[in-house]
This record gives C-alpha cells, structure tokens and sequence, in this order.
C-alpha cells in the first residue's frame, strides 16, 4: 500500500528529497531537490538511470562526465519566468554542482542504456509557450520533451500557472501502455508557490476512485502521480509553479481526458 502521495522537504537545505522508484513504489521516477547556500555542493552517479539536473534557480559551477560546464542558472528567482538551464548527464557518468548564489538544483532520472554524451540544455530552444484558454491558461517550458532527442527515457517540463488558474487541467491520465492511444508514464510534481507561504491544489484519482487524494502542496512540496488524473489549481493570488518529471517504457506522451470533462476537448 502506497502512503501519501504528497511528499514534504526533508529539512530547509541540503538534499531535501530524494525519492527513488524503490520509495515511490514504482518502476521508473526518481526525484531529487538539492537547496545550497553559496560554496555547497551536490553530488551523484548512477548506473543504468541518465539524469537531468535542472538549476530551478540560482547558479552553480556544473562538472559533468569528466567535463567542466561552467557556472550555469539563468534565473535567480524561478518566478522570472526566464527559460532555464538545465545539464543531461548519461549513466555512469558523476556529476557535481557548487553553488555560486543560492541555489534549487532539481535532479531527474530515469531508466536508459547509455550512449548519450553529457549536453547543456538551455536556455536557446526553450521558449516560453501559452496552453489554454480563460482561468485555465498557463505557460510551458518544455526542457525534454517528446520532441527534443535530448534522452532515452526523461520527459521534463515546467508549467507556470497564475494566480486563480486551473493547470493540468482539464484532468487527464497516462497510467497505461495503450500506445499510440494512451502511454504508462509515472510523473512527480515539484511545486513552487508566490508567495512562498501560501499553498495550491492538487487531486489525484483514478475513474473508479480507488485513488483519490486531494493535497495542498506548499513551496518545495512534491506531489507523486503513480495513476489517474491530477488536475491543480492556484488559489485567487497565488502563482503557482511546477516541475513536471515523466518517464515509462516508452517516451511518449499520449493522454487520455476525463470523460465528464470531454466537452472541453475541441
């Protein structure tokens, strides 16, 4: 039996998540949340899993594979909007970030056979993109998507949903290996909130509601979406953001929406 599906920060600094497929309960996901101070460090390697770091804010002296990348991070505050640096590093390979600011370094994983060189990905090639319309309006960074060759497993993306917007929206679920109708994809949410003490929405639930939880994530929370639909809302002054993890075994994103909400589909 899986436990709760919203995850809280271990601490204020340092490795405030680590969430391996072994905790998650699943297969493919793995999530970390690094919070330095100028002059720390974050380190890792893993065999057999390639790795997306994202500088979700702030900047840091990246090495990688043997290779030193220089100081990356294109925003001091993730709430510039500004489109991000991230660094793709193979299986097998170390990595490490110093900070040189303070720093939010997210690092994604994911199952992959290697073969890939490390690559900076960032800030050319992202651009910010509009999704929806009305109060479910928001804006796309797409840092790994299907589209971009950039990794064997990873789809990463980050969302910026206004205050009072719907986001996620109308709900949706990739939770089986349908192809080219539906894909099986596990997916973490890490949350962001302006003003950094208020807190947003999340459900999520299968047709049936033999999974439904309701959260309200807070800054740095991560929210874990092993099945079913997982729509969120930003309450009325709050702007909320999130990084968006997805991986399963194959990279593609094919979703399949709600069907009370089919009239929203055009």
């Amino acid at each position: 039996m899986m436990g709760s599906l919203l995850r809280k920060p271990k601490g204020q600094m340092g490795q405030i998540h680590a969430i391996t497929p072994q905790d998650a309960g699943w297969k493919y996901v793995g999530f970390d949340l690094w919070r330095l101070a100028p002059g720390d460090r974050a380190s890792g390697m893993l065999e057999g899993r390639e790795t997306i770091l994202v500088l979700v804010e702030g900047r840091a002296e990246i090495t990688a594979g043997g290779q030193g990348l220089g100081e990356l991070g294109a925003r001091l505050d993730v709430f510039e909007k500004t489109a991000p640096q991230c660094v793709y590093v193979p299986p097998g390979a170390q990595w490490q970030a110093v900070a040189t600011t303070g720093c939010s370094l997210a690092v994604c994983t994911a199952p992959s056979p290697g073969g890939r060189a490390v690559q900076v990905l960032g800030q050319d090639g992202i651009a910010l993109e509009t999704r929806g319309q009305g109060t479910n309006t928001r804006y796309i960074h797409n840092i790994a998507m299907e589209g971009q060759d950039v990794a064997d497993s990873l789809l990463v993306t980050e969302v910026f949903t206004p205050p009072g917007h719907w986001s996620s929206y109308p709900p949706h679920r990739h939770d089986m290996d349908d192809y080219p109708n539906l894909t099986y994809l596990e997916e973490t949410y890490y949350h962001r909130l302006n003003p950094s003490g208020c807190f947003g929405f999340q459900r999520v639930f299968t047709d049936d509601l033999s999974l439904d939880e309701t959260m309200a994530p807070a800054d740095h929370d991560v929210v874990l979406v092993p099945r079913g639909h997982h729509p969120c809302a930003a309450p009325h002054g709050v702007e909320m953001y999130y990084l968006n993890v997805m991986a399963g075994p194959r990279r593609a994103w094919r979703f399949q929406t709600h069907p009370a909400f089919a009239h929203m589909v055009g």
